[in-house]
């Protein structure tokens, strides 16, 4: 990805602006463990926005968006040196998972190659997403995927 990367720029989510919604956040330090405190961060805030929003998540939408949060978890954690951020943010419209990590190289999208291995976390993330990018903060970068619920 380059230096602010974007999937399907075209999408009209660009423009929409949300100020309430539900937050999640939690900083992870890399130890055993982690994915899986990640995923169970998840498993809750979902929990919530569908209790409290009113948000419908089909079990299809809400496995996709269980196994967004483990790739771009798993790459923070292999690929950056220090602690990282998941943050989830949502309503009953939509749903952005955010991690930010210490690492400032941008991931690299390769073109789908099943004989390739390794290398298919973003290539899983962005088919899964309605939106993905990725950027360079001060921190080091921030790659969010966002999902548009059914209504």
């Amino acid at each position: 990805m380059n230096e602010q990367a974007t999937s399907r720029p075209d999408d009209p989510v660009q423009g929409a602006s949300v100020t309430e919604v539900l937050l999640a956040a939690e900083v992870f330090d890399g130890e055993p463990g982690c994915i899986a405190q990640a995923r169970a961060l998840a498993d809750r805030f979902l929990a919530r926005l569908a209790a409290e929003w009113l948000a419908v998540l089909g079990e299809h939408t809400r496995s996709d968006l269980m196994l967004a949060v483990s790739e771009l978890v798993t790459n923070a954690d292999r690929y950056s040196h220090g602690p990282y951020l998941l943050e989830l943010e949502g309503n009953a419209d939509r749903i952005s998972i955010t991690v930010y990590d210490s690492s400032t190289a941008l991931p690299v999208l390769y073109a789908p190659d099943p004989a390739r291995l390794g290398g298919h976390g973003m290539e899983i993330v962005v088919a899964l997403c309605d939106r993905v990018t990725a950027e360079r903060v001060p921190v080091g970068k921030r790659i969010r995927a966002e999902f548009q619920l059914s209504t």
